[in-house]
């Protein structure tokens, strides 16, 4: 505990320090029948995006795909598809760093091979600020 703030006093300090705008996030589920994913695209507006996506089969458990790609596409504004690869960051966990331009509504599409034989595309809007 901090020296001078009870717990009470300390939980009211931490719950009303103002979150800066880098720290805000757009959170979206995916799912088809064989696989899903929690995917965080951090921060949540145009720019430079890192993309989190954990991935689980159809029991919510982690699922270890063998290759995750994501592509963002806003024709609404004219930007074409990009697609890049995402690293693996753990045994469901991958990682994509991609650049959004302009504000507005997104797709953003995953594909996530399972096996050499079995590939899952999903595919949602999202919303950057």
């Amino acid at each position: 505990m901090t020296r001078g703030l009870t717990s009470a006093a300390l939980a009211f300090v931490l719950l009303t320090l103002p979150a800066r705008a880098d720290d805000e996030s757009f959170f979206t589920h995916l799912h088809a029948e064989k696989a899903m994913a929690n995917v965080t695209v951090s921060p949540g507006r145009a720019g430079p995006v890192e993309i989190e996506i954990q991935i689980e089969d159809a029991n919510e458990a982690p699922l270890a795909a063998d290759a995750v790609s994501v592509t963002l596409t806003n024709a609404e504004n004219g930007v074409a598809a990009v697609t890049v690869n995402a690293k693996r960051v753990d045994h469901d966990r991958w990682m994509a760093r991609m650049w959004a331009p302009k504000v507005g509504r997104w797709s953003l599409a995953l594909g996530i091979t399972i096996s050499a034989t079995d590939t899952v595309n999903v595919e949602s809007p999202i919303l950057l600020r």
